[in-house]
């Protein structure tokens, strides 16, 4: 047994994995921060970080461990009926399950009570999930433009409209607003579901937001606080 730690957890405005992006810094409006456990508020850790604006962050599905494993797993893209190998998607269903994530880090602040806490832009993780490393993003060796992104496609390219009545929108904290829109715009019911007439729920940021989709425009049907 390899031994793994938790080194922090991440707090963000979703309560539930329903919503979540597919992938991170598909929307850069979504603000968490990186709260480290108490045997990891050691400042020293985090010299030189302020020097990187992007981070990766290791961590784990925690809502998805199981005894067992398969070789194959059906991903949500193909419409949860083509098998593919599980070393070929990034489904949370792994022999580890661990997740990897690219953030924006937009600042470091020291917290009376939880240490030095790191402020991200663009996490696709739910509230609490834990972080086991967190490593720099290196511009250099990290990016490449020319990779091939397999049976995905442009999965980060469809944009849809959001319709949100003004006096819904209202209810939502003004700065959580833009989030919210591009949260939405990017689709968040499973990738097989285009049934126009069903009505969504979805939890965010102390809100339970209900909305349909028809081709190519979501429509906010209510906002209620949870």
């Amino acid at each position: 047994m390899i031994p793994m730690h938790i080194i922090a957890r991440i707090h963000s405005d979703f309560p539930t994995k329903f919503g979540i992006p597919r992938q991170s810094g598909l929307v850069e409006q979504l603000r968490a921060t990186v709260v480290f456990e108490p045997e990891y508020r050691n400042p020293d850790a985090l010299r030189g970080l302020e020097e990187f604006s992007h981070l990766w962050l290791i961590w784990q599905f925690s809502q998805a461990v199981r005894e067992g494993w398969s070789p194959t797993v059906r991903p949500p893209r193909l419409g949860g009926n083509t098998r593919m190998g599980v070393f070929a998607t990034r489904s949370p269903f792994r022999p580890n399950p661990i997740g990897l994530s690219c953030v924006r880090l937009t600042g470091i602040r020291k917290d009376p009570h939880l240490g030095c806490v790191l402020e991200v832009a663009g996490a696709d993780l739910m509230d609490g999930t834990p972080i086991l490393d967190i490593k720099p993003y290196l511009p250099y060796a990290d990016a490449h433009p020319e990779a091939l992104g397999g049976f995905t496609g442009n999965v980060g390219g469809r944009i849809l409209e959001v319709v949100v009545p003004p006096a819904l929108l209202e209810q939502v904290p003004e700065d959580k607003r833009e989030a919210l829109i591009g949260v939405l715009s990017r689709d968040p019911r499973p990738s097989y579901q285009h049934d126009s007439d069903r009505v969504y729920g979805m939890a965010f940021a102390g809100l339970e937001v209900h909305f349909s989709v028809s081709g190519e425009t979501l429509t906010v049907q209510d906002i209620t606080p949870v």
